[in-house]
């Protein structure tokens, strides 16, 4: 780039462009922090609010993500697991490239809150607790609940079993046994913090931010099938939707 192109290309824009060289030459790999927006603005002589301005077009991307509390850092995708969710099929696919280790096996107990999120008849549901395993790291810790009929009929399967690691997903397992096949998976995304057992699961300190993602699964007959909870590891996890208008033509 010669001088006067660089003279004309915006501030904030030199600043994302240096970090992203750098990233890309490997400087803050392996959980390395990026400076913060004090220090980059110092370091470039340019305001906080142009250093802000490039850190949002670098999250933007995917090149940088951002953990309340604890900083920016570089999107290693080659230590974060990436899914892009846009259909059930991919919610399935996750048994293609992951591995499910059982942390407490299917069983049966007296829950409200999951029987009121399955719009169960009674209290009883089934429920079982994995964690989610990529390229040998732990990402997520996921608590499935199923109906209690409907968890009768799995409740034999090898991969819900105390100590279990397999492919499968429990959507998967439980799928061919339904008369109406799973067509919705209403989700919702908040942030949350990891409690003892997920710290635990994940090796990471207790109250570690998380991304916590609940989701309700629905037949094509509306019935409830299955109600999760999942805490990610926002350093090991990469979530990405893609969004399309229903209507392309002109009303």
């Amino acid at each position: 780039m010669s001088t006067r192109e660089k003279d004309s290309v915006p501030a904030y824009r030199v600043v994302a462009d240096a970090i992203r060289d750098e990233i890309a030459g490997g400087r803050y790999a392996g959980g390395v922090r990026l400076p913060t927006e004090f220090d980059l603005a110092q370091r470039f002589s340019v305001s906080r609010q142009t250093v802000r301005r490039a850190f949002h077009d670098l999250v933007a991307e995917g090149s940088v993500y951002r953990v309340p509390g604890r900083g920016t850092f570089a999107n290693d995708e080659r230590g974060r697991y990436l899914r892009h969710h846009g259909s059930i099929e991919d919610l399935l696919n996750l048994s293609t490239d992951t591995s499910m280790e059982v942390l407490e096996p299917l069983r049966r107990r007296a829950d409200i809150e999951a029987a009121a999120r399955l719009r169960a008849d009674t209290d009883v549901v089934r429920t079982v607790v994995f964690r989610r395993v990529h390229d040998g790291v732990p990402f997520v810790h996921t608590t499935v609940h199923l109906p209690e009929r409907l968890g009768r009929i799995i409740a034999g399967a090898p991969d819900l079993a105390a100590g279990a690691i397999g492919t499968s997903t429990v959507i998967g397992l439980l799928e061919p046994h339904l008369t109406s096949p799973i067509v919705e998976a209403a989700q919702s995304i908040t942030v949350g913090s990891a409690s003892g057992a997920v710290a635990e699961a994940l090796g990471c300190e207790p109250g570690h931010p998380m991304l916590r993602i609940d989701r309700v699964y629905s037949d094509a007959d509306g019935d409830v099938v299955e109600a999760s909870v999942s805490y990610f590891l926002p350093e090991h996890y990469t979530y990405r939707v893609t969004l399309r208008r229903e209507h392309t033509g002109q009303p």
